[in-house]
């Protein structure tokens, strides 16, 4: 938490303002049962009105300057703890930009989502409590213990007996309810979890008809939360009831016990109001703190996570200084490349060394988990090789700035990612400065002018989240649109024309290689017909290098090819 609150020193300025309003408000508020204490004993029981007007106007304007503090301070406080929250999801969402598709596994999306909205809202909520009541809380009750035995010590002999037991009321509530809170937390993240699977999966399971199932897991995940919380609520909630019954049967003896003073003429009745009036701030300070506490546990195990977040190292991080790009354009070389997983005892990538160069259309097939996407994925550094090198214009990837790097690239990636919002900013995505006229010419090139033209608003459309309303081949042709109007020197396409006709691949091919002569093309597929006109083709089987030749050298050299040639002849038609 600790941590978390240092957030806070931009505001060190306007918290020592709320500091000093709260202050001025506690005393105001101790000095009113004094001012009271004087209108009943000095002018009410006496009869003397004037001094009980002069008396009363003065306590009125005590009463509206506490008031106006009261107010203020809660304004800057609510505005602090609002800029907390700002700033502290900017930076969980800034740490989360920096996140490797592996980083994102050791806390799940779910849980991310979960501690980015909920665990922070919980602790701007506490940020919130705390301002407010840092000074009132501690003040009024040290106040209110002071002015109780000035006033009559006799009777503080109550205080005395009533603090402990509070103290040890909240002292077991809280201590009981701290795991129950870190578990609730952890209850959440298993219902966010379920949730986003069903709605990302929606399709799948209509398909199956397993809407059944779906719900029972819902309300597997939903019970669970439910008990969590009604016997954490259930714990917390028995606290105010035994404040208050302290408090009331405190009230009651000091009552029964001042009322025999008065009645002896040792203690005046001003006097037993003031003090119980002081007793009854003391209880309510109590109260506040016990209210603060109520939130102690819940904000500590939120402030946990959200540090979990924060202390993640990602497993991809800038050099401390990057070195700069070579003087070449589009070349890409790895050398004697070999990848394993962390904690993986065998490689997915063992021993790779081929080259790309500008002009050059490279194709790379192999089979289903051969290690395609994960080869190309060490490009853009969206992982770092185990051993060996990935050059880019002869220079080491690892050396690069990643935001350099990454603007030498356009990546299509196997899953068609699209975001809520036109068509046009859509294909922007991948540059933010390009006009219309580009963005329409990288569509034309990706073969998506053909349904963007149907759509009722053209480029205009808006696409709903995740592309829901769009097929598989439209996505998969948006996101090339996306990549081909950033202008790259290195084009990427991870699996992009497997949800695509034949006749589509192959105009979308023949515009592809007018439109990138000059760039180093990188098609991945698992099509013989997508990659048979290619430069070069990169075979690999198991992760390990199966050939790189033509389409005609690898049927002559490579076993492994012509295996993937001869089961697609039948349904592909090519040899």
């Amino acid at each position: 938490m600790k941590q978390l609150l240092a957030t806070l020193n931009p505001y060190r300025v306007r918290i020592a303002v709320i500091v000093g309003l709260l202050f001025i408000q506690a005393l105001t508020t101790l000095y009113l049962p004094e001012l009271m204490s004087k209108i009943v004993d000095n002018g009410v029981i006496t009869g003397n009105m004037r001094y009980v007007a002069g008396v009363g106007e003065f306590m009125l304007g005590v009463t509206l300057l506490s008031v106006l503090c009261a107010v203020t301070a809660g304004l800057l406080a609510s505005k602090t703890s609002a800029a907390f929250g700002k700033i502290l999801r900017r930076r969980v969402f800034a740490q989360v930009q920096t996140f490797m598709p592996k980083d994102f596994e050791q806390l799940g999306t779910s849980s991310l989502t979960v501690r980015t909205t909920n665990d922070i809202m919980q602790v701007q909520q506490f940020v919130n409590m705390l301002l407010r009541m840092m000074v009132m809380a501690p003040l009024m009750a040290v106040g209110g213990i002071i002015m109780a035995i000035y006033t009559d010590a006799r009777l503080s002999l109550i205080v005395l007996i009533i603090m402990p037991i509070l103290a040890i009321t909240i002292y077991q509530v809280l201590g009981r309810s701290v795991a129950l809170f870190h578990m609730m937390q952890s209850k959440v993240d298993d219902l966010n979890r379920v949730l986003r699977e069903h709605l990302t999966g929606v399709r799948v399971i209509r398909s199956f008809d397993r809407t059944d199932y779906e719900l029972g897991r819902f309300n597997d995940a939903n019970i669970a939360l439910t008990a969590v919380s009604v016997r954490v609520y259930q714990i917390m909630a028995a606290l105010m009831p035994i404040l208050m019954l302290t408090m009331n049967f405190s009230t009651l003896a000091i009552i029964w016990f001042g009322g025999k003073l008065v009645s002896g003429g040792t203690m005046q009745i001003g006097s037993l109001m003031a003090f119980i009036q002081y007793v009854t701030q003391l209880m309510f300070s109590v109260m506040m703190v016990s209210a603060m506490f109520f939130m102690v546990p819940r904000a500590e195990a939120s402030a946990q996570r959200i540090n979990e977040v924060l202390a993640i190292s990602p497993t991809v991080n800038n050099p401390p200084q990057p070195s700069a790009p070579g003087r070449t354009r589009g070349h890409v070389e790895f050398e004697d490349v070999t990848f394993r997983y962390p904690g993986a005892q065998t490689a997915v990538l063992s021993h790779i060394s081929f080259r790309l160069k500008p002009g050059q259309m490279t194709a790379l097939i192999g089979g289903t988990g051969s290690g395609k996407t994960t080869l190309i994925s060490l490009i853009p550094r969206l992982a770092d090789a185990s051993s060996g090198r990935v050059l880019v214009d002869g220079v080491d990837v690892r050396a690069l700035d990643q935001r350099v790097l990454r603007q030498k690239i356009g990546y299509a990636p196997q899953s068609a990612v699209l975001f809520s919002g036109s068509v046009a900013e859509n294909i922007r995505f991948g540059n933010p400065d390009a006009s219309l006229q580009h963005v329409q010419l990288a569509a034309e090139i990706a073969q998506a002018n053909e349904f963007i033209e149907r759509l009722p608003g053209g480029f205009d459309s808006m696409i709903s989240q995740g592309g829901a309303n769009l097929s598989g081949g439209q996505k998969h042709r948006l996101a090339m649109a996306r990549a081909l109007v950033r202008k790259a020197e290195i084009y990427i396409f991870d699996d992009t024309f497997s949800a695509l006709d034949y006749k589509t691949d192959a105009r979308l091919r023949a515009a592809l290689h007018q439109a990138t002569r000059d760039a180093t093309v990188l098609i991945v597929s698992q099509r013989v017909s997508a990659v048979r006109d290619a430069d070069q083709i990169i075979v690999l089987d198991d992760g390990v290098l199966a050939g790189v030749g033509t389409h005609q050298e690898l049927m002559d050299s490579s076993e492994t090819y012509r295996q993937i040639v001869t089961s697609q002849r039948t349904e592909e038609g090519t040899a």
